[in-house]
């Protein structure tokens, strides 16, 4: 066959393979700080494309939202069926700095408390914070069987569900407007408004398993780096230098000759 005839020939092979380069060679790791009301700092490390031209790393990093099992943060597996959402808000070197931006609960722990016989109360609040944070609170309970109760059903009314729920309402405002986002996050944790809710609502109805089942950060006051810092635990106190008063100033001799 002659080569000027077949066109296949003259153009060499077809479809030659790229050189394919590993993605990851251009990434690099950045370690996730998470704020010091939790016990363990180092939460855990996440990628970013390298600063290249105009596209700068720290721009990628900034806003991502992380979510952390609480017993890693704690060290406490009893506190497993929480999840806490971090969000980055400051690159310091390769630490990537958080803030609490939400809280939920698993949904097998959920399901687990939704039984037969009982009646389930909800109730949610928007609440704002000393510091400017608009938070809405979720919180969750069960009804409980009476001291040597006959009856199968621990059905609660519908007069006294709106009770328990008005009562929700004053424990939620009474416990989180007092408190900025850091002391209202370490109230979460040991559950103080569940257990105080409880006490509350004895003479209603008695209720059982009352939690903080979700908090949502709906708005949040202007950025400041050095309350994020102080939240990690490294604000400078920078004082400066001692500046010479008016008292301690005195005047130079004067000179015979120049």
């Amino acid at each position: 066959m002659a080569v000027g005839k077949n066109k296949r020939l003259s153009k060499g092979k077809k479809g030659l393979k790229k050189k394919t380069v590993d993605p990851f060679a251009r990434k690099d790791w950045y370690d996730i700080k998470a704020p010091s009301f939790f016990e363990v700092r180092n939460v855990g490390k996440t990628l970013v494309n390298r600063t290249q031209g105009l596209k700068n790393a720290k721009d990628y990093l900034k806003n991502r939202v992380l979510e952390v099992s609480l017993a890693d943060l704690n060290n406490n597996m009893e506190d497993g069926f929480r999840k806490v959402r971090l969000q980055i808000q400051e690159i310091a070197g390769k630490n990537c700095l958080t803030n609490f931006h939400g809280m939920d609960f698993t949904s097998d722990k959920l399901r687990s408390l939704v039984k037969k016989w009982q009646s389930l109360i909800e109730a949610h609040m928007d609440v704002k914070t000393t510091d400017g944070y608009l938070i809405r609170i979720f919180t969750i309970a069960f009804t409980q069987r009476r001291k040597n109760q006959l009856r199968k059903t621990t059905y609660a009314s519908s007069a006294q569900i709106r009770a328990i729920r008005k009562k929700m309402f004053e424990v939620i405002q009474k416990e989180s407007a007092s408190c900025d986002l850091k002391e209202l996050v370490q109230k979460f944790v040991p559950e103080v408004i569940g257990k105080e809710i409880e006490k509350a609502t004895q003479g209603i109805f008695p209720l059982q398993n009352c939690y903080v089942r979700k908090v949502k950060i709906l708005k949040a006051p202007r950025f400041d780096l050095g309350k994020l810092l102080e939240l990690h635990g490294e604000g400078t106190d920078d004082k400066g230098k001692t500046v010479v008063g008016s008292k301690d100033y005195k005047e130079p001799k004067i000179l015979d000759s120049v």
